[in-house]
């Protein structure tokens, strides 16, 4: 069983120290493609340096809402330069964050209807941050599909980490879009998100560790990696009443279709720098 994580920051600092091993360890447990998100230009620009040496790896560029405050539509052509690179498969992460203050929401909205508006030109689907502002989200995302190409309408993007409630789920899932599983699914207090990941349609779901955060039991509180994905990967079988295996050749198959990712070159499957 071939395992794609959609969603871990592994160019951040919490892994320098042992980024090797980490991805040595993503083999080992089946991960073997690995998409990274960015969050400003300046993490885009170590996304697309980073898969350059890793052949494993994908990126996804965008400005993060809690990076938005100082959004100017010259960064947008930034991003769009970064796009271009054949490992950046989406534009992301982007959306809102009401819970945290670091950005104004209009100011979040602006950056985030600029970069759908990016997204729909490049024909790349979204990975999409929602944190305490999911009917704002859907709502902004209902009226960008409805203007996309067929071609993108049919695989918009991802509602990545998805912990919000069951009617923002029902509409993402009219709109086109994949629901993507993290480790509060393993949490003890985690139920409403399991429930609505039980009655997500196989065709729409796809894992992530969304690392160095959201460490599934029995690693919670600790750093997150890939080589995890088993975990959440089981949880999921559990709940649709199917195999780990039949859970990991469906959540491959959508991230496959989602951001239209190629197989690594090297044969056999191999994490290790392309560089060394």
């Amino acid at each position: 069983m071939t395992l794609i994580d959609t969603h871990c920051h592994l160019n951040f600092d919490s892994y320098a120290h042992d980024r090797e091993a980490v991805l040595a360890r993503a083999v080992q447990a089946g991960v073997t493609r690995i998409i990274i998100p960015a969050i400003d230009l300046v993490t885009g620009q170590q996304i697309a340096d980073l898969c350059r040496q890793h052949s494993c790896l994908f990126g996804a560029v965008g400005i993060h809402p809690n990076s938005a405050a100082d959004f100017q539509e010259s960064d947008l052509e930034q991003v769009r330069a970064l796009a271009q690179q054949p490992s950046i498969v989406a534009i992301g992460e982007i959306g809102l964050d009401y819970y945290w203050d670091k950005c104004p929401p209009a100011t979040q909205r602006r950056a985030f209807e600029a970069q759908l508006s990016l997204a729909a030109q490049l024909r790349l689907p979204v990975i999409i941050h929602n944190r305490e502002a999911g009917d704002d989200v859907i709502a902004i995302l209902e009226t960008w599909v409805n203007g996309l190409p067929d071609e993108l309408r049919q695989r918009p993007g991802v509602l990545h980490s998805f912990s919000a409630s069951s009617a923002v789920a029902e509409r993402a899932l009219a709109a086109g879009f994949f629901l993507g599983f993290t480790g509060p699914i393993t949490f003890k207090n985690a139920d409403e998100t399991r429930r609505i990941a039980a009655e997500t349609p196989l065709e729409r779901l796809l894992v992530e560790t969304d690392g160095p955060f959201l460490a599934p039991v029995p690693f919670r509180g600790q750093r997150n990696e890939p080589s995890y994905i088993p975990y959440i990967i089981d949880r999921l079988a559990q709940l649709h009443g199917i195999t780990p295996d039949e859970i990991g050749q469906i959540t491959t198959a959508n991230a496959v279709r989602l951001f239209q990712l190629t197989e690594p070159n090297e044969q056999p499957l191999d994490c290790s720098s392309d560089l060394e």
